[in-house]
């Protein structure tokens, strides 16, 4: 009875100091981890659309979360935002978007100047067919996006100045209204993310 009494414990002290390490080591790592997966993830977008602002700082490291509205539960919805600056002075930012393309969810980082125009988009991920609706991701259809706003960067169909991917409607139309929710966002962002 003993030898099962001290089996207990002893088991019990090994589990107990396990789960506290492991629990440290966990919350130790959390930013790095987080910083890693920013860095080899999202930082090949994040580089497409803030390129042309010519910025010297580590936007990954100056990152900034922003309250951009509430969900339909009252919750407040968070972008995080990766601003561009040089000499301190933001540029640029740059935040994803998501929307419903032909086969399940497409998401786009676009870059947005201080004057709410887009400096470009870069499609992060999506499931489109594959030359078909896959074709979003290439330049001829993501560079017509540069230099669009909110009234502008729309299907031509619904008077805009983007040309949809022919035979592809489902997933064109998919980007722009991800595009369009990120300008939608924009006020609430530049509040935050280029003041002083």
């Amino acid at each position: 009875m003993r030898d099962l009494v001290r089996m207990v414990v002893v088991l019990t002290v090994i589990c107990t100091t396990s789960g506290v390490v492991l629990s440290y080591v966990n919350k130790a790592t959390v930013a790095p981890r987080e910083y890693q997966l920013l860095k080899y993830v999202q930082e090949p977008s994040i580089k497409a659309v803030l390129g042309s602002f010519n910025y010297d700082n580590d936007p990954i490291q100056d990152r900034l979360e922003v309250i951009v509205g509430k969900d339909e539960e009252g919750h407040p919805l968070k972008v995080t935002v990766f601003p561009a600056k040089k000499g301190g002075k933001v540029l640029g930012v740059a935040y994803a978007s998501k929307a419903k393309g032909y086969h399940d969810m497409i998401e786009v980082m676009v870059g947005v100047g201080p004057n709410a125009k887009l400096s470009g988009i870069s499609i992060m991920s999506h499931s489109e067919t594959p030359g078909l609706g896959a074709r979003i991701t290439e330049p001829q259809f993501t560079e017509q996006f540069a230099g669009l706003d909110l009234q502008t960067a729309k299907l031509t169909a619904d008077g805009g100045q983007v040309d949809a991917v022919s035979g592809a409607s489902y997933s064109s139309r998919g980007v722009v209204t991800a595009v369009d929710k990120a300008l939608q966002e924009f006020a609430a962002i530049k509040k935050e993310a280029f003041k002083p």
